[in-house]
């Protein structure tokens, strides 16, 4: 049962649940309309709404700002074998922001979805970083 929800604001809605489901390892809960999705993995819902959208997520602010995909916040998923993971991802065309670093607790990669909002995937290589016991 997912336990933290993200919002991303993107282009395409129905791009977006093939990319995570695809690739990541999302599960759609559900699409009711087009502007909006939910999707799970683990812990983590991940909700997609189109820009504009028919209220909810996507829909301009008071002073008539739209929200936008892209930008640098992202949410990280830990992987078990980043070059792994980061090979069959680029096997399949995604496209990078860089290529694999290596921090203070592990190593990481920024991904894009299929608006340009950032992925981390992250690899821990230090106990403390792991989201959980191995």
């Amino acid at each position: 049962m997912p336990s933290v929800s993200v919002r991303y604001i993107v282009d395409d809605v129905d791009a977006a649940i093939d990319f995570y489901c695809q690739h990541l390892g999302f599960t759609l809960v559900m699409h009711p309309a087009p502007p909006f999705a939910m999707l799970d993995r683990a812990e983590l819902r991940l909700l997609l709404s189109a820009p504009g959208g028919q209220g909810g997520g996507g829909q301009s602010m008071p002073d008539g700002s739209s929200p936008a995909p892209g930008g640098w916040n992202r949410f990280t998923l830990e992987v078990a074998d980043l070059a792994a993971t980061a090979q069959a991802l680029r096997d399949a065309n995604v496209p990078f922001r860089n290529d694999i670093v290596k921090g203070v607790g592990g190593k990481q990669v920024l991904i894009e979805d299929p608006s340009g909002n950032p992925i981390e995937l992250f690899e821990p290589t230090i106990p403390e970083a792991r989201l959980a016991a191995p």
